[in-house]
């Protein structure tokens, strides 16, 4: 049977004290809806429709690139009142599962398996059992286990508020009897809403099928809420991506001071030392070493290589045997390739750096061509920028440049070329010789350095 995921994302969410849609919160450096969805494309269905409310254009906008469905619930009656929003668009014989947007840890094995339980019922609860169950939906058996209903916290009543399975929020119907179940909700409650949960009750009167699947890993069903919350839900996930290298063979100094807001695929060997950053799509290659407090980015880093404390690396590439840092920012566009070293307080940007040469400190190396086993002096800076437009300086191999230089693009130095240090250099240096811009030297005899004036 061909399945339909809908996913609720409507509420305001005002315990997180924001002007921003709850599920638009991060977590690992993504929207918390934008893990759910990733998380149902995964299980391949036919539609994926997500019911927005508060801020919906947002929230749109923000997930404009997914081929998704939006509904819009415009009274927030419910999340019984979310789902029947859907039914219009809904492909008919569908299954249903139904997601919440601000329960982001939820696996897709999770999911698999609660969906290859559901081919025996016509109704299946994803429950869980929390070590307190206050503020959750209870899990309502008769007594031979049955599931027959599940109970509010507000309408629970107090035999009923000392069971611990609770609701997670995620419910499978089965597609002949969803529209059906969705149009016997009402709004009888404590809270005067469409309770979703009221389908179990329905389900059980007509005599279907009804079951609850506890959920092995119950963090995996933590609803955020608030700040609190979501820094929890932080922790776990990050928890998870920290074991998962170990497992890999990654030597983490401190497995709990690691983040990462991406993709990180490594080799063997791989060391990464304490509050390091990662994000995006991050390549380490066999026997990198990751220095603490390393923040890097969109970044394919080769073998052997090291990244020194205190660097930061953005949508650039590093090759074999490279040392980079400490205290180095390559910022977008930079490539480092074998055997290179970019010392302490450099900056790159835009910036080909050839096999061998070297960058070593208090400079700056923007829109830039490095050749082969080039030197580069302290406070060199590639003046590439007029005001107006950005120029690339030209370094061929060989090349030495000496300490405190400017060099004024478009300029290029030619091959085995020597720039004296201190030199200002705004024409092409020819190769093989010696460059030098400097003022003449004066010394001045009998000069006398200013003293303090006498103000009593």
């Amino acid at each position: 049977m061909a399945l339909s995921i809908i996913i609720l994302a409507a509420g305001q969410g005002t315990r997180m004290m924001s002007n921003r849609p709850k599920v638009l919160h991060h977590l690992a450096g993504k929207p918390m809806i934008q893990h759910v969805v990733d998380t149902s494309k995964a299980l391949i269905p036919e539609q994926i429709i997500v019911v927005v409310g508060h801020k919906s254009e947002l929230v749109k906008e923000v997930m404009s690139d997914e081929s998704v469905h939006f509904i819009e619930q415009k009274e927030l009656l419910g999340t019984g009142h979310a789902v029947a929003q859907c039914m219009s668009i809904l492909s008919s014989g569908n299954d249903v599962l139904i997601l919440t947007a601000d329960v982001p840890l939820i696996s897709q094995e999770t999911i698999s398996t609660l969906l290859l339980a559901s081919k025996q019922t016509d109704v299946n609860v994803l429950s869980f059992m929390p070590a307190n169950p206050f503020g959750y939906g209870r899990i309502v058996r008769t007594s031979d286990q049955k599931v027959c209903a599940i109970v509010e916290q507000k309408d629970a009543n107090e035999s009923e508020q000392h069971i611990i399975e609770s609701n997670s929020g995620i419910i499978f119907i089965k597609g002949s009897e969803v529209k059906h179940l969705i149009s016997l909700l009402d709004n009888k409650n404590a809270q005067s809403e469409y309770y979703l949960t009221d389908v179990i009750k329905h389900a059980s009167v007509r005599g279907l099928k009804v079951d609850a699947m506890v959920c092995s890993d119950a963090n995996e069903v933590n609803g955020v809420n608030n700040q609190h919350q979501l820094s929890q839900v932080e922790r776990i996930f990050q928890q998870r991506q920290a074991q998962q290298l170990m497992t890999q063979g990654v030597k983490l100094y401190d497995p709990s001071r690691i983040d990462i807001r991406g993709q990180l695929t490594v080799g063997k060997d791989v060391v990464i030392d304490i509050n390091c950053i990662f994000e995006g799509d991050v390549y380490l290659a066999d026997n990198v070493s990751i220095g603490a407090g390393c923040i890097i980015r969109n970044t394919k880093i080769g073998s052997n290589t090291k990244i020194l404390p205190m660097t930061i690396i953005d949508e650039s590439s590093v090759g074999d045997k490279a040392v980079i840092g400490p205290f180095s920012r390559l910022r977008p566009g930079t490539d480092c390739a074998d055997s290179t070293k970019i010392g302490n307080f450099v900056e790159t940007k835009k910036a080909i750096i050839g096999t061998g040469s070297k960058v070593n400190h208090l400079s700056y190396v923007g829109d830039a061509i490095l050749g082969k086993n080039v030197n580069i002096g302290a406070g060199t800076i590639t003046c590439n920028y007029d005001g107006a437009n950005k120029f690339q300086t030209l370094i061929e191999d060989d090349v030495f440049i000496g300490s405190d230089t400017q060099l004024v693009a478009p300029v290029t130095i030619g091959k085995g070329a020597t720039i004296g240090a201190g030199s200002t250099i705004t024409r092409n240096a020819p190769a093989q010789q010696l460059t030098i811009s400097r003022s003449k030297q004066v010394s001045v005899s009998g000069w006398q350095r200013p003293s303090k004036i006498d103000k009593g």
